[in-house]
């Protein structure tokens, strides 16, 4: 890193400092049904309609199980909603490109992505999606998508910050002031911004511009149905096509592209994603386009500090997420930096380093700051292609999901994933000291512990399993476009970023193979539901036990969760089970290919 590249990092951190508390406390009255905002005299009236149309009575609060209930009903009919107009996208309006329905398994697996806040696509956006698909189909979802989870981490912290009571608040009131009041004032004021940095919103068809230089490429042949035709070798049969044109998209992208990253959806508009320029169109686009990401799980961890009257505990678990991040930012962007290893061995210094699969508008350093945020939030935007970063710089983006999405982590699933670990490390330094492991002056119980290590066991069994299975499976190996140790992270990261709910993919792996085989688009579908409901489902177990509980004053053996002993036990926690999890398969992929590399390897 040069001295531009240390500046701009130390601008990045100060800059989500600085928005962490005024969007902390701006968050807690729009979490309080009764707290007044500046938005009031407009959004109050519509926010009363919107009960009445639903029939809730905003005063009325849930109990945990009621909570969830309400969540996971919503959560099905949007699914059903979104597959629905996928499938009949050709009939419907706004799609002046005329592109055909969507296929069941990849309307399933983008069905199921949009709604678990995923954005995985299996699919390139402005050849797929028409202007309603996005907008309405899964624009709604990165809305709505978006503000569950911002609920779910406020029944959380009502959970821990009330005491002997039953309820976490409502789960409709949480969804519509959230999504009134915090989603869509900030994303029209960016989405202005974006379109004043050149980006494009309009619902214009896409234009078609002759090429200077034509071009030929080498393609597979096709037949009518659309399958690969294969010859008697079993190969695919290639033919040479000559591009004389290309297509320039527009459509409404500013709008989508604005609750993508605030939301932290990710996903793209178009195949490219935050490395086309028409959706990442400045550097300063895409240092706002990285803040945003971030700014709401910032946000999150202060008013979890000001919900349970302990402003210095919140600051920790920021210093602990920061910790972890800062840290996967400086090895990524060393290892890219330092460039291939083969090139190395081969006495070849390149003087920019690894700058395969990079945006020359950004470099290596922002490209791995950005990587390095997207995959710590649960984002999954890209402004580089991951497949071609180096198998250590590679390991970061993968590494920074299999923690649980927790390093910031997506809005709203960011602290309910580390107040996971949290849970466990109070349980663990209550085992060292010999004492009633106690959080915030609540007993922390064999109840607690359980759900909370059920949590984590879906995440990890639903990875490994899945990637145990396709690595394994001819299905599998048939989407690689790698062999080897390459070829097994491909894998890997697909199903790590699918079940933490991240959505960014190594770029090399065919999710949807040309025979039409969906068993990837469907397996990848059930890891995106497992990643997000399996684990919120004992979250709010603990929820509602904690909110039962009573406060109990602190005493001289009280664990302290502020200050730097607590941070350390914090990061170690997360580190330790991370690394114990997932060790394994990252030595079968990155890891090793990293070792190989250096002598001169392929893959």
């Amino acid at each position: 890193m040069n001295a531009s590249d240390w500046l701009q990092f130390a601008l990045f951190i100060a800059l989500l400092a600085l928005i962490t508390k005024p969007l902390g406390i701006y968050l807690t009255r729009v979490l309080d049904p009764n707290g007044r905002t500046w938005l009031d005299p407009v959004l109050r009236p519509l926010e009363r309609v919107t009960y009445g149309l639903m029939g809730v009575k905003p005063d009325a609060e849930q109990d945990w199980k009621r909570y969830t209930v309400s969540m996971l009903l919503f959560s099905l009919v949007g699914l059903v909603f979104t597959y629905a107009i996928l499938r009949l996208q050709d009939v419907l309006p706004l799609n002046p490109q005329g592109l055909s329905a969507v296929g069941h398994a990849l309307a399933f697996n983008t069905a199921v992505s949009f709604t678990t806040n995923t954005n995985w696509q299996s699919y390139g956006g402005e050849g797929t999606m028409s202007y309603l698909s996005q907008m309405v189909g899964l624009t709604f979802h990165n809305f709505v998508s978006a503000a569950t989870g911002i609920a779910i981490a406020a029944a959380l912290v009502r959970g821990i910050s009330r005491q002997s009571a039953k309820t976490l608040g409502n789960f409709w009131v949480d969804l519509v002031r959230i999504t009134y009041y915090l989603l869509l004032p900030i994303c029209t004021l960016f989405a202005i911004f974006l379109v004043s940095q050149g980006m494009i919103q309009n619902f214009k068809p896409y234009d078609k511009a002759k090429l200077v230089e034509p071009v030929s490429i080498t393609v597979e042949k096709k037949d009518d149905a659309g399958n690969t035709i294969t010859g008697a070798d079993g190969q695919p049969v290639t033919e040479k096509q000559v591009i004389e044109e290309q297509t320039i998209v527009h459509g409404p992208m500013a709008s989508q592209v604005a609750i993508k990253m605030l939301g932290t959806n990710g996903g793209g508009y178009t195949n490219a994603n935050a490395a086309q320029p028409f959706e990442n169109p400045t550097p300063l686009s895409n240092l706002i386009q990285m803040l945003s990401i971030f700014a709401i799980g910032s946000a999150l961890t202060y008013y979890l500090g000001r919900m349970t009257g302990n402003q210095a505990h919140g600051w920790s678990v920021w210093a602990a997420m920061m910790a972890l991040f800062v840290a996967g930012v400086l090895v990524c962007s060393w290892a890219e930096a330092k460039g291939n290893p083969i090139h190395q061995g081969l006495g070849i210094v390149a003087a920019d380093g690894n700058m395969e699969g990079k945006e020359v508008r950004f470099g290596i350093f922002n490209s791995s700051l950005f990587a390095t945020v997207t995959t710590a939030a649960s984002c999954g935007a890209v402004n580089a292609m991951h497949d071609s970063f180096t198998a250590i710089g590679g390991l970061i983006p993968l590494f920074m999901m299999e923690l649980g999405e927790v390093v910031i982590g997506g809005v709203g699933a960011g602290l309910y994933g580390m107040l996971v670990f949290v849970v466990l490390a109070v349980f663990i330094a209550g085992l060292m000291v010999g004492r009633t492991p106690e959080y915030l002056g609540k007993k922390i119980q064999a109840y607690e512990v359980k759900m909370a290590m059920l949590t984590l066991l879906v995440l990890t069994l639903s990875i490994l399993c899945f990637t145990a299975w396709a690595s394994v499976s001819e299905w599998g190996l048939a989407g690689l476009n790698n062999a080897g140790p390459h070829g097994f992270s491909e894998i890997l990261y697909a199903y790590s970023s699918a079940t933490a709910n991240n959505g960014s993919a190594f770029a090399g792996l065919t999710a949807t193979p040309a025979s039409g085989n969906p068993h990837y688009n469907i397996t990848l579908g059930l890891a995106m539901l497992i990643g997000r409901f399996f684990m919120i489902v004992p979250i709010m177990a603990i929820a509602g036990s904690l909110v039962q509980k009573k406060i109990s004053p602190p005493s001289a053996g009280t664990f302290p969760v502020s200050g730097g002993m607590f941070v350390v036990l914090l990061i170690g926690t997360v580190l330790l089970i991370g690394a114990l999890n997932f060790l394994p398969a990252l030595a079968l992929g990155p890891i090793v290919e990293h070792f190989l590399n250096a002598q001169g390897a392929l893959f």
